[in-house]
């Protein structure tokens, strides 16, 4: 069974995000997503509302799990087992973050590939960071994240406004 490691902080998760994932679990057996626990960048939402949101968004789709995790992703991928580093493309200025990123973890972890792919035209804009921006100024971002994630942020933001 070949099995692929999905790393990200998806704070939260975009439509982008999603497309990525099941794209990536139609190649592979199966796919495990895996929220980051402690990026090094302010959060909105806990570890747990992140991995609930992005299990939610994928429910229907049997061969990927959504997982926490806490260190260096080669590390985690030997622990379950992966031989594939997925990583999502949207732009140029992803490409050369990405190539750094696999080229430090192919010398950590020789045996994993990273494999890139890059987001449909349609969400190739939309980043999670660029959606707090919108959502915090009073915009819609209804056409980028999934429902349940629309309305997680808005009470987020509503929240911190009163």
């Amino acid at each position: 069974m070949t099995v692929a490691l999905y790393p990200g902080s998806f704070d939260p998760v975009t439509n982008g995000h999603i497309d990525v994932a099941v794209r990536a679990a139609a190649l592979f057996d199966k796919l495990v997503v895996a929220v980051y626990k402690t990026p090094p960048k302010n959060l909105v939402f806990t570890t747990e509302e992140r991995v609930k949101m992005f299990k939610e968004a994928v429910k229907g789709y049997r061969n990927i799990r959504v997982v926490p995790y806490g260190e260096l992703s080669v590390k985690f991928a030997d622990k379950l087992g992966a031989k594939i580093l997925i990583r999502g493309l949207r732009m140029g200025s992803d490409f050369e973050r990405e190539f750094d990123m696999a080229l430090m973890n192919k010398t950590m972890a020789p045996h994993i590939e990273t494999l890139c792919i890059m987001t449909s035209a349609d969400n190739q804009f939309v980043s999670s960071s660029l959606l707090k921006e919108v959502i915090a100024g009073g915009g819609s971002i209804d056409n980028f994240v999934p429902d349940h994630v629309a309305i997680a942020l808005k009470k987020r933001y509503l929240a911190r406004k009163t």
